[in-house]
């Protein structure tokens, strides 16, 4: 069941849904469960639309992409990208993170977390340092020092930098990034989505709430007729920002303190549980008074 801090049935009607995917639309297993297929489903058919807001680069969407209705639309590397879905994770939007300011990010980190490396997100595709841990869902990343992944010969001429990451073997995950934050705050967005002490940073100003703000400002929804869900720090912005917002089960506490609600954990369908609700409350209101 959700929370009793869930809000009033007088909220408006939901019009557009906000999702994180990893430990909150998706169970453990990375499936999207039967129930929440049907209740994605049910949404589209209401007339609720769905917007996929995660950390996850367009190249790691197959995830969701049979589940995908009408619209298409996702927000990836934690705001750093609008993608097409329906279109192979073809972008529409980048807001990048520029290549100088990263690199004064990476000698800040250097400097205030010895031991930390960097892996650096590309529209096309990641790569990382020697002492980073090898993605292996990306067999052909280029592994080099950030300064050299960072190089480009002229402005511009190189691909946008999505994001930089930055793993640290042995601080705390929170610790870390209040380190970070304090050492290079004023140059950009630092958040986190990872259990480990995994640092995702982005352009200043870049978030998933900043970009879902942009999205729905184009299409004349406001925030009050937004819905949103998530677990990590990387959601609090975005959880802060919608009108109705749900920490899940297995939520991070400054998620919980973030949102206006709470549902149940990811393995347990909590974002199905208050789609359902939501379906129903669209319902109610497009039925005929009197």
């Amino acid at each position: 069941m959700t929370s009793p801090r869930s809000p009033r049935p007088s909220a408006p009607v939901a019009r557009l849904i906000a999702t994180d995917l990893d430990g909150t639309l998706l169970r453990d297993d990375k499936s999207v469960s039967p129930r929440t297929v049907a209740a994605l489903a049910a949404a589209e058919q209401a007339g609720i639309e769905v917007f996929f807001v995660t950390g996850r680069p367009a190249r790691w969407m197959d995830v969701v992409s049979d589940h995908v209705h009408g619209h298409g639309m996702a927000i990836c590397a934690n705001g750093a990208a609008v993608v097409d879905l329906h279109a192979g994770g073809t972008f529409l939007e980048v807001r990048p993170l520029e290549r100088p300011v990263a690199l004064d990010v990476v000698r800040a980190l250097r400097a205030a977390a010895p031991g930390t490396s960097f892996a650096v997100e590309l529209t096309t595709g990641i790569h990382y340092e020697p002492l980073y841990p090898p993605f292996f869902l990306d067999p052909g990343a280029t592994v080099a020092t950030a300064e050299k992944l960072l190089f480009e010969e002229t402005p511009g001429s190189a691909a946008p930098v999505l994001k930089l990451l930055a793993q640290h073997p042995e601080l705390d995950p929170d610790v870390f990034l209040a380190l970070a934050r304090e050492a290079a705050g004023d140059l950009a967005a630092f958040t986190r989505s990872s259990p480990t002490a995994l640092i995702e940073i982005s352009a200043l100003g870049v978030s998933k709430a900043s970009t879902l703000a942009l999205c729905c400002a184009e299409r004349g929804i406001a925030a009050e007729e937004v819905v949103a869900f998530g677990d990590m720090p990387n959601d609090i912005e975005m959880l802060s920002w919608a009108g109705r917002s749900y920490a899940m089960g297995n939520a991070h506490a400054d998620v919980v303190a973030a949102a206006s609600g709470r549902t149940v954990s990811n393995n347990e369908d909590g974002v199905a549980v208050v789609i359902e609700q939501l379906v129903a409350e669209a319902l109610a209101a497009a039925e005929p008074q009197g």
